[in-house]
């Protein structure tokens, strides 16, 4: 669960592809409707969330992902708000993931372009609904009327959070998930240079999770839940 439209990508794009290419199924929801982004200002604003609409569907392709739920919060706007949690208790009720794949609640101060305020929200919220909100049935009793029963998310992977403590070797699909960020035209423009952010971020990643040289990690916080039960 995230912000915006390229956010999973720069985040967990690699892991999204190894995990896909190990079995596992994967859904996006994504909170914001991207208007905010991009920096053409003739590109009218509803013009922008429909770009980045398509350009995530196609991201997503490159990955392996067709299961895209888009929330359409304003961007730039983001609040953990009850209705925001009670929309990503929703997408967690109806797809029933064992791994809750989202931003850090926390202001990473050595990441700060990590943390957007937006990006924040989303983490907020995507932790409340994985504790308690999800798992309660008395929490959005709403979501009970609609034959969304509870359900408990297993762990929490936390991208851009202080303190990570599982890296996912992406070296073998990093190309992957180098191909999918591309698709983000409206956001990088020509990406001259995003082969080489991206390969330093991961190669620093994967030397701080004392990975051999060479190699290319993400990071993440993985939080095991409690077991399900009362909240």
């Amino acid at each position: 669960m995230t912000a915006h439209p390229d956010d999973v990508d720069f985040g967990a794009g690699g892991s999204v592809a190894t995990w896909v290419k190990a079995g596992i199924e994967v859904a996006y929801c994504i909170a914001t409707d991207g208007d905010a982004g991009g920096s053409d200002r003739s590109v009218s604003r509803a013009d922008m969330s429909r770009i980045r609409q398509q350009e995530q569907r196609a991201a997503g392709a490159e990955l392996g992902v067709s299961n895209i739920t888009f929330l359409g919060y304003p961007d730039g706007r983001l609040a953990p708000t009850l209705d925001l949690r009670r929309d990503v208790s929703r997408a967690v009720r109806s797809f029933r993931p064992d791994r809750l794949v989202c931003q850090s609640p926390d202001r990473n101060w050595d990441r700060i372009g990590a943390s957007h305020p937006d990006h924040l929200a989303a983490g907020e919220a995507a932790a409340c609904a994985a504790y308690p909100d999800a798992r309660n049935p008395f929490a959005h009793p709403e979501l009970l009327e609609e034959g969304l029963e509870p359900y408990a998310v297993k762990e929490m992977w936390l991208m851009a959070a202080p303190q990570p403590n599982r890296a996912v070797d992406i070296t073998d699909v990093f190309d992957r998930k180098v191909s999918a960020l591309r698709r983000h035209e409206s956001q990088i423009g020509d990406g001259a240079d995003l082969e080489e952010r991206l390969r330093s971020w991961a190669t620093a990643s994967a030397a701080g999770a004392g990975l051999a040289d060479g190699r290319l990690a993400e990071l993440f916080r993985v939080v095991v839940m409690p077991p399900s039960g009362p909240a």
